[in-house]
């Protein structure tokens, strides 16, 4: 089955004869390799290039072994380039490579030659590419599928579709299974024998335990606010670990860096800065943190706004927890109360704000939701989206409200 991933390849034909090195990256099985060397390669052949001139390496391929080795991969690159026209050169897990920056660094100063490669590892690729080629290389970042790719691949009403996105998330493959204990087992194995071995084999993780443990707590934190020292202090409650602060930030660290989580930092809204004691983590796909809590958890609110922070890191924003203090008077005496917005979304010099509720029972719900809002006088967008949202609505005061699926299938929806 070919589920089209129209925007990521658009991003990469816009970036295609540019002087860079061009970076797919992401979490491991999110489509990365399919959009490169199925989707890109498909349409280099559509228009005109020879398949001599596509050069694909992909490096976790037990017999491309030898071509980890950079001498060797470049050797090959350099005994297939016959002529001046372009080549283009494709490198799955570039990571594999020891000093692979050298090889790039090598191909840039080729004119004929347009580098393309994918990562699953933001450290080396932010350590390595970004910082060796500051200035000439463009990264494009490859999630799970949104909900609009899902609708689109299973191509029926969004609303009979909403439930097992929910469920099950949007990687790429469990299109391929048709029950439900198939789709479990996929996602099971995939967080356990994919990511987390992933991680101990690259950073020589000797307490695995407490790397799942670890999992465990932020995944069952999704949306709650959260500290290196809490998460550390639970741990030790819950598990009667002896984990020091230390290794609890390396262990987050290597989750982050691998793309499985995302940390959402918190922003004084008024004050005009970050605060750093605090952030939210976020997983990379929902289907995931279910699979990991064997489906136990009715979570729906959570998911949902899980969910809706993955879809504003699709579409380019990038995304902060807000805070605001806002004052009221009780009995006589003025109150300063804190108050949440779920989250400050900023693209370039445009920004909005807003919360996710999964159900608004009534109009108590609705102005607790809406409260934040008051206290924000500047002209921003101010955007509350529900689960059982029909139709866009506005009030007196500005605030927006829409469906879920609404939001989600339209991506000019805020």
């Amino acid at each position: 089955m070919i589920i089209k991933r129209d925007d990521y390849l658009a991003r990469l034909v816009e970036a295609k004869h540019t002087r860079s090195i061009k970076v797919v990256s992401g979490i491991r099985r999110c489509g990365k390799s399919f959009l490169l060397f199925e989707l890109f390669t498909q349409h280099l052949l559509d228009s005109g290039i020879a398949p001599s001139h596509i050069l694909g390496y992909e490096l976790d391929m037990l017999e491309n072994e030898t071509l980890r080795d950079r001498n060797t991969l470049y050797g090959d690159i350099l005994s297939k380039i016959k002529d001046d026209d372009m080549y283009y050169v494709l490198i799955d897990e570039i990571q594999l490579v020891t000093g692979f920056f050298e090889v790039l660094n090598s191909l840039l100063h080729r004119r004929n030659v347009d580098v393309y490669v994918t990562g699953s590892n933001s450290r080396f690729l932010s350590k390595d590419i970004v910082t060796e080629f500051r200035g000439r290389s463009t990264e494009i970042r490859v999630r799970p599928l949104s909900f609009r790719e899902f609708v689109g691949a299973k191509g029926v009403d969004p609303r009979d579709c909403i439930d097992e996105y929910m469920d099950y998330g949007g990687m790429p493959e469990l299109f391929q299974y048709v029950s439900e204990k198939q789709k479990t087992d996929y996602l099971t194995n995939l967080m356990e024998l994919v990511y987390l071995t992933d991680i101990v084999e690259r950073h020589k993780v000797r307490n695995t335990r407490e790397l799942g443990d670890l999992t465990d707590v932020l995944v069952s934190s999704i949306g709650s606010s959260s500290s290196i020292k809490k998460i550390t202090d639970t741990m030790r409650t819950n598990n009667r670990s002896k984990i020091t602060d230390k290794t609890v930030k390396n262990y987050v660290g290597y989750l982050c860096d691998a793309f499985l989580f995302e940390e959402a930092r918190r922003y004084d809204i008024k004050g005009r800065k970050h605060i750093d004691s605090e952030k939210k983590y976020y997983i990379a796909d929902v289907g995931l943190k279910n699979a990991r809590e064997h489906f136990r958890q009715n979570d729906a609110s959570h998911v949902m706004e899980n969910i809706i922070y993955n879809e504003l890191r699709t579409r380019g924003f990038d995304v902060d927890i807000g805070s605001i203090y806002r004052t009221e008077s009780d009995g006589g005496k003025r109150k300063r109360i804190g108050c949440e917005v779920d989250f400050v979304a900023n693209r370039g010099n445009d920004r909005v704000y807003i919360q996710s509720a999964y159900r608004i029972d009534g109009e108590e719900v609705w102005n607790r939701e809406r409260r934040p809002y008051l206290s924000l006088k500047d002209s921003f967008r101010k955007i509350i989206i529900t689960m059982d949202g029909r139709g866009r609505r506005c009030d007196e005061d500005g605030i927006v409200r829409m469906g879920l699926i609404e939001f989600l299938m339209d991506p000019e929806s805020i």
